[in-house]
């Protein structure tokens, strides 16, 4: 289904941003490149950009800039992995993630004290399943024993993890970039999460309470 699009002078009415702002943000990287769409109208070339994405982007922006710098937002928004590494008692101190997911996590990777970025994100994506409720603690080793054999497609967050129960039986799905996947219509997607957005909240939360 094609993307609904928004133009900008309609976006630059709707969020009360200026021109200025707008490509000041793009320069910083903290608006990708291709959401700026170019188009032919009847007046010539126009702007526009994914509406759902763009506007909610920039009321992230507008919420955070008196917080962080306009490049530790480029850091929150950039899609590479974090160049850091935390240790497993302070993930645990600031709630990033709970004992219970990191002890399941530990059990299946068998990492040390102090987990890189990479590793950590699958840590909070498994909590997030747990806290929720959509899976339960063998579902929660199936996940990461998927992850755990494909931890490269961390350096490529387009993918998406999909969880599917059928007739009581649950799987993991990773799906690439944007390609569509249908089931038949005893499947239920009980959840599906975004590398891309995890990398997003867990960066943000991670640079919460840090000078």
């Amino acid at each position: 289904m094609e993307q609904e699009l928004i133009s900008k002078k309609e976006l630059l009415e709707l969020t009360g941003i200026s021109y200025g702002q707008l490509y000041r943000w793009k320069r910083k990287n903290l608006i990708p490149e291709d959401w700026f769409i170019r188009k032919s109208t009847f007046t010539g070339q126009e702007t526009f950009f994914p509406k759902k994405s763009i506007l909610a982007r920039i009321d992230k922006i507008v919420n955070m800039k008196e917080d962080l710098s306009l490049d530790e937002l480029a850091d929150v928004f950039s899609p590479e992995v974090a160049d850091m590494a935390v240790g497993q008692s302070e993930l645990l101190e600031r709630n990033i993630v709970s004992k219970q997911s990191l002890e399941l996590f530990t059990n299946t990777f068998g990492d040390g004290p102090v987990l890189p970025f990479g590793r950590i994100l699958i840590a909070y994506m498994l909590d997030k399943l747990l806290q929720a409720g959509d899976i339960n603690l063998d579902e929660g080793v199936m996940m990461l024993q998927t992850l755990h054999g494909h931890e490269s497609v961390i350096e490529n967050n387009s993918w998406v993890l999909v969880f599917i129960r059928k007739m009581g039986i649950s799987s993991f799905l990773m799906i690439g970039g944007s390609d569509s996947v249908m089931f038949d219509p005893g499947t239920k997607v009980v959840a599906r999460l975004s590398f891309a957005a995890c990398m997003e909240e867990l960066k943000m939360k991670m640079n919460d309470g840090r000078g």
